[in-house]
């Protein structure tokens, strides 16, 4: 390999890198001082949530799974010791500046004839064509996904912990896909479960 080509190529690893990289995660977590840390808990659907259909069972076992890595046991019954209420919703936003409107193919002709003299005369021209083609269409929206849960204790009511977590992701990718998504708001959410109360942070 050339000087020039490992050039090249040792430049596009970190660009790589950098465009495949996760988007982090923004968690705000409040509790009651030192809450549950063990106990049956169910997980159910938050009052008002405002994106209902079958997606929920994607968030809700999302949120089950990672409750069960901090040390609470599943439970699908009325008789937990806990209950997780779980809420999310997705909204839409534009990327950039939408050039789909613009004319896809343009073309620029220029040119130019001349004649020479001599004793049998000639002539001779010049054609130049320039053609611009739009390949840039409607950039993709970004997608925010919002979980919020609470979790409350099943005997009397009483809120013990909740929490909100958001992030963005294109339309389209990998990221933005409600299972992963799902997952990866869940992990950072609840991942190092009670958290510190009252503090924003970026999970990576």
């Amino acid at each position: 390999m050339s000087k020039r080509l490992f050039f090249a190529a040792s430049l596009a690893l970190p660009l790589s890198a950098c465009a495949t990289a996760a988007p982090p995660v923004e968690v705000t977590r409040f509790h009651i001082d030192n809450p549950a840390r063990s106990g049956s808990l169910a997980v159910e659907e938050m009052p008002g949530n405002p994106d209902v259909s079958l997606e929920f069972r994607t968030y809700a076992s999302a949120v089950s799974q990672a409750f069960q890595q901090v040390g609470f046991t599943p439970d699908d019954g009325k008789q937990s010791d806990y209950v997780a209420l779980v809420s999310f919703s997705r909204s839409f936003r534009p990327s950039g500046i939408d050039r789909s409107s613009d004319k896809p193919v343009s073309v620029g002709v220029g040119g130019a004839l001349g004649s020479g003299g001599g004793r049998r005369g000639g002539s001779f021209g010049g054609l130049g064509v320039g053609v611009g083609i739009n390949l840039s269409g409607k950039p993709k929206d970004i997608v925010t996904t919002q979980l919020h849960v609470q979790v409350r204790r099943r005997s009397d009511s009483t809120a013990i912990w909740e929490g909100r977590a958001s992030t963005e992701a294109k339309q389209g990718s990998p990221a933005a896909q409600p299972a992963t998504a799902a997952q990866k708001l869940a992990n950072a959410l609840i991942g190092g479960y009670p958290g510190e109360s009252g503090r924003t942070i970026n999970v990576k």
